[in-house]
This record gives structure tokens, sequence and C-alpha cells, in this order.
């Protein structure tokens, strides 16, 4: 009950940070980076991507950085032995964003079609 409310007020929180969101992703997959561009929305200080949204420059509860899978692997959030079951799992990312989003209730990837947020 209290992931789905969290979720909840992170949605709503994000909503207004759609065309920053989706620019940075297209960035990423325009300039091939990577193929798998995953936002980190967090509480406090990560060293984990680059930030895209500075909660003290916006008057936010939650920063947002941009990182990619290889990161993730690099930093092994993601075992090497996870790695393809992830690619698999991965949505679209030209319909879909990936949001590793880590609370007081744990760490959850969770997927957000890029038209309903």
């Amino acid at each position: 009950m209290k992931e789905a409310i969290i979720l909840k007020e992170i949605e709503r929180e994000i909503r207004q940070y759609i065309p920053i969101l989706s620019k940075a992703a297209d960035s990423v997959l325009d300039q091939d980076i990577s193929n798998y561009p995953i936002f980190v929305v967090h509480q406090g200080e990560l060293e984990l991507g680059v930030s895209v949204i500075d909660p003290t420059k916006v008057q936010s509860q939650w920063a947002i950085n941009l990182s990619i899978l290889e990161e993730f692997a690099a930093k092994q959030i993601i075992q090497p032995e996870k790695i393809n079951d992830f690619r698999e799992i991965f949505k679209d990312p030209q319909e879909q964003f990936c949001f590793f989003i880590i609370s007081e209730i744990g760490a959850n990837f969770v997927f957000i079609p890029r038209q309903n947020v």
C-alpha cells in the first residue's frame, strides 16, 4: 500500500518534467550512448548518472538523474548474470521511461509509458 502511494506521488511529481526527461532520453538514444536510458529517482546525494532535475532548483523533494544500463552494470547494481534478463524486460525507450526509484520502501524499476506520465 505504501509503495503505491509513493509511486503515485513520484508520478505526479515527474509529470511536470516530461519534456526535459524526453529530451534527455532522446539524447542518449540519438547519440548512440546507450539503448537503455534509466532515470534514477532519489532523495539525497547519489553518485549515479548525471543530474537532470535538481530538487534544490525546482523546489522538489525528488532528484532525477539519468543513467544507462552500462553504468548499472559497471557499478554492479545489476549483476553481470542478470544483464541479459534486464535487456529482455526493458521496454522500448521511445515509448516508455525506465525509472529506478530509490525510496524508504527500497529500490524498484518501474516502466511508465511516456504519454501516460
